[in-house]
Parts: structure tokens; C-alpha cells; sequence
């Protein structure tokens, strides 16, 4: 029997950092334009005054304090509010293609492994910025890797999608090793003109090498004992932007176009689900929430996370048992719960247990419980 082994882990940070005092000021700034603009509509009860943001309130609602970004400039300016990301020639690169190989190349060199062991790559990720062709297949042009390539998308849940499918892949003999790769570029489908959800996402890419036990050397990276998947229908997260957009003009430029979401429902849904769907498998494999060190939990919110450990073990986690780069990262979308796995798992010892876990739009919940080689 194969079994499949996660050998290396790689992570693409952009350079570019926004606090939430800059954010706030931008926002704040635009508001008071907003109302000035339409004081005359506000003061008619036509509009209604938009209220100002503040540090403070991000920071209790969802733990964020800064976030790293592709572009600044064009998400600070008032008047704009949203990255610039220039267009780029079909002879160049795209921007997901550049941020995939940087994390690729890092899981890589982790692995001991170059292109030429590996035989697919799967881009999961949230937003794709073209159709076709697929960024997967142009990102294993890039890296030089011969075999397959294909995009999915499970919006926060699509790197542990991925994984599974990745699993599947080595485990039936279909590939040797697949990279699942995650380029997030979420403020590119942020409205950061809404208070209630200007703050949420950042940018960044993850990259996970997912290989055959007897390719990698003993005692090395993690052996994947299991995954469970779970989708339920809801509305309480969505992005209406698609190629039929063009098809009806009344809705171009609507804030259902961007990422909107009903967060107070979410929160009290979302939760016991994803509580219930990590409890489960683990009962599946045997295991009690007892046996885990570790849980590498998706980073949307902290006191969402909380809640959910909370609920999974009886009892609160420590920082230790649930760590979180939501602080310093923000909502990533899928690639947050690998960056946590990236960044918090090298202390643990031969046979830790821990479970990786993202959650989100669908409603959609992807859970992969590990064990240290």
C-alpha cells in the first residue's frame, strides 16, 4: 500500500505591509468624502452616512494587527482603495505564476527534491485571475515539471481540497509527488470601502510537496493518515464576479462583485460544523482529540478559532496547540492554515499528532490530520 508523506512546505510573503492605523486612516478619510460628497442625501434620509473604522475594533473583532499585500499604494489612496497590479503581456509571467514558483522552489529545497521528481501540480486557491489558460500549467512550465497540471477552487478550503487530491493522486499511483500550490491575491476582491470587512484579507502564497513514504528519507516530514471533506450550500459568503458579469451591465460595479459575506452568521454556523467534522474524522481514524499536539487551524478569526478548538478538545488551547499568524498575516483565504502548518511544525517530535483544518465560502471544510515521521 502507498502511502503519502507531506515532505516540504514553502511560503511567498509579499514585502509590502499595511498596519491597521494606515488602513484606518484611509478608510476614515474616504468615509468623510463619502458624507461630505452626499450630506445633502444624508441629510434627507436618502443615504446613509457611512460611520468610521478604528484600530481598535479590528483588532477585538477578528485579532488581525497588520497584513502583507501585493500593493499599498493603490489600497491607502482614499480615492481608489484598491490594488494596483498592473496587467502584465501573454509573454510574461503572471502574477499568481511568480508568486506559485517563489513558494514552489521553497518546498522544494525543504523536500530535498527538485522538478524533476515531481509529476503534477494543483493551484487551489480562492480567486484564479484568468480561466485558461490554467495557472497550474503554466506554473509547471515554469518549474520545468513533466506530467499534469490543473486549477481548483474551494475558496478558503481549496488547499486542503487540494491536498486530498493530491493524496489521491500518489496514494493510486498516479503521480510520484504533486505540488498543491495557493497564490492568494485576496485585495484583489476585498471592497475595502466596507467597514464591516476592509480589514479581513491579505496576500501571500503557500506550497506543499506531497510525496510517495518510500521517496523520502526516514523520520522525514509528515505522514497524512487520513482526510475528510465536507460542503454545505450557503449564500453567507459569496463573490458574484464571473465572465457574465458582461452580460448584464446594471450589475458591473455592485458590491456583490467583491467578497461580501453575512459574518455574524457565519460565525455562529461555521463553527460546531467545523468542530463536528474534526471530531469525527478523528474518530474515524481511531483517535480521541487527546491525541493531538497540534492543530493548524484556518486564520479567518481568532475568536472563531478559539471557539473552535474550544469546542474540539473540551477545554481552551494554548498558543502552542493552535497557533496563529492570523496577527501578522490576516485572512489568506486557503494558504492561512498552511502558512500556520509552515511556520508551526518543526518542534513537533516522531509521532505528533496534529490536524490541519480550513473552512469557508461553499460552506466548505477540509480537514487532514498528520503525524510526525
Amino acid at each position: 500500500m502507498i502511502k503519502a508523506v507531506i515532505s516540504g512546505t514553502g511560503l511567498y510573503t509579499p514585502p509590502a505591509i499595511i498596519e491597521n492605523d494606515e488602513l484606518v486612516e484611509a478608510f476614515n478619510q474616504y468615509v468623510e468624502l463619502f458624507n461630505n460628497e452626499h450630506a445633502d442625501e444624508i441629510a434627507r434620509g436618502e443615504v446613509a452616512a457611512l460611520q468610521p473604522s478604528s484600530s481598535a475594533f479590528i483588532e477585538k473583532a477578528s485579532g488581525i494587527k497588520r497584513r502583507h499585500v501585493i500593493d499599498r499604494d493603490g489600497i491607502l489612496d482614499p480615492h481608489r482603495m484598491t490594488p494596483y497590479i498592473p496587467e502584465r503581456s501573454n509573454d510574461e509571467p503572471s502574477v499568481q505564476c511568480d508568486m506559485a514558483v517563489a513558494a514552489s522552489k521553497e518546498a522544494l529545497a525543504q523536500a530535498g527534491k527538485t522538478a524533476a521528481d515531481v509529476d503534477a501540480v494543483i493551484v487551489a486557491c480562492s480567486n484564479l485571475q484568468r480561466p485558461y489558460p490554467a495557472i497550474a500549467i503554466e506554473v509547471q512550465e515554469a518549474l520545468g515539471i513533466e506530467g499534469f497540471a490543473y486549477d481548483m477552487n474551494v475558496a478558503c478550503s481549496s488547499a486542503t481540497f487540494g491536498l486530498q487530491a493530491a493524496v489521491n493522486s500518489v496514494e493510486n499511483g498516479a503521480a510520484r509527488s504533486v505540488l498543491v500550490v495557493s497564490p492568494e491575491i485576496c485585495s484583489g476582491h476585498l471592497n475595502f470601502r466596507d467597514r464591516d470587512s476592509h480589514f479581513i484579507f491579505g496576500d501571500a502564497c503557500t506550497a506543499i510537496l506531497v510525496e510517495r513514504e518510500e521517496d523520502t528519507k526516514a523520520g522525514q516530514g509528515f505522514e497524512i493518515l487520513g482526510t475528510r471533506l465536507k460542503t454545505k450550500f450557503s449564500n453567507n459568503i459569496r463573490n458574484n464576479f464571473g465572465f457574465l458579469n458582461r452580460a448584464d451591465e446594471s450589475g458591473i460595479g455592485k458590491a456583490d462583485k467583491l467578497f461580501i459575506q453575512q459574518g455574524r452568521k457565519v460565525f455562529k454556523e461555521v463553527s460546531p460544523l467545523v468542530a463536528e467534522t474534526i471530531q469525527g474524522h478523528l474518530a474515524s481514524l481511531s483517535l480521541s482529540p487527546d491525541n493531538l499536539t497540534r492543530m493548524w487551524l484556518h486564520q479567518a478569526n481568532l475568536n472563531m478559532n478559539q471557539l473552535i478548538a474550544r469546542k474540539v478538545l473540551g477545554r481552551d488551547a494554548s498558543v502552542e496547540e493552535a497557533p496563529v499568524i492570523l496577527d501578522e498575516y490576516a485572512n489568506t483565504s486557503s494558504a492561512g492554515s498552511i502558512i500556520a502548518f509552515h511556520k508551526y511544525k518543526d518542534d513537533l517530535k516522531a509521532g505528533d499528532l496534529g490536524v490541519i483544518c480550513s473552512f469557508g465560502a461553499g460552506y466548505s471544510i477540509g480537514s487532514v490530520v498528520v503525524r510526525h515521521r
